[in-house]
């Protein structure tokens, strides 16, 4: 899952992308309302955690921008004001939800981990492919009942896989989802983290063609498992 934040303090941005990262999310990260805006405009974003005390364009004119161009992006909101009007003018600008600074982490989580859910309601709990299960909660994998030990970026693509439904995914369309824009990698990298996964699913007695590739388009989950 990829997820937006928008958070001009520094110390705050980098503890909660790398709390994020921990928990397998994919997070692109902008100091100021215009950068954010252009982040939106050039990549696709599972939610968006949103300052409302931004330079440039505070989080109040970002949002309401948001809704106006059609984003449905979920949007949870941050903030270091506690008071019902800042509230009421938030979710009014088309926020879904509103923490305040400083927040709990684990109560953000939960939080975060609410509205992906709500925004993916047609998915089950666990994510399911074959003798595949993946738990998005816990970040479980087994198959076969076999628990896969997995590298961050192997979970990820794994996960993006299962959510797609066998749809067929292009390099670059991966690298967008699973790599954030900072690392930006080339699309030969793709392949090296596919070949290791491949691996590990075929050694927990998967078929070495779980993964198929559909030559000239891309990678999708076999769709006669």
């Amino acid at each position: 899952m990829k997820i937006l934040l928008v958070e001009d303090d520094r110390r705050i941005a980098e503890a909660l992308a790398e709390a994020l990262s921990d928990r397998h999310y994919t997070v692109d990260m902008a100091e100021d309302g215009e950068l954010g805006w252009a982040f939106v405009e050039s990549a696709p974003y599972d939610l968006i955690l949103l300052d409302v005390m931004l330079p440039k364009l505070d989080g109040i004119q970002f949002c309401q921008r948001l809704r106006q161009k059609g984003y449905t992006i979920p949007v949870l909101m941050l903030t270091a004001r506690d008071t019902s009007t800042d509230k009421v003018m938030g979710l009014d600008a088309g926020a879904d939800d509103y923490v305040v600074k400083p927040f709990d982490l684990p109560e953000l989580m939960a939080r975060i981990r609410a509205l992906l859910r709500r925004n993916h309601d047609i998915l089950p709990p666990i994510l399911e492919w074959g003798e595949l299960q993946l738990d998005p909660n816990t970040c479980k994998v087994e198959y076969a009942g076999q628990l896969l030990q997995l590298t961050p970026k192997e979970y990820s693509l794994l996960e993006l896989f299962l959510r797609s439904h066998g749809r067929c995914l292009s390099r670059s369309m991966i690298l967008d989802q699973v790599w954030c824009f900072e690392e930006q990698p080339g699309e030969e990298t793709v392949k090296v983290h596919l070949r290791s996964l491949r691996q590990k699913l075929k050694a927990a007695g998967a078929p070495a063609n779980y993964i198929e590739t559909v030559y000239g388009l891309g990678y999708r989950l076999n769709q006669n498992i």
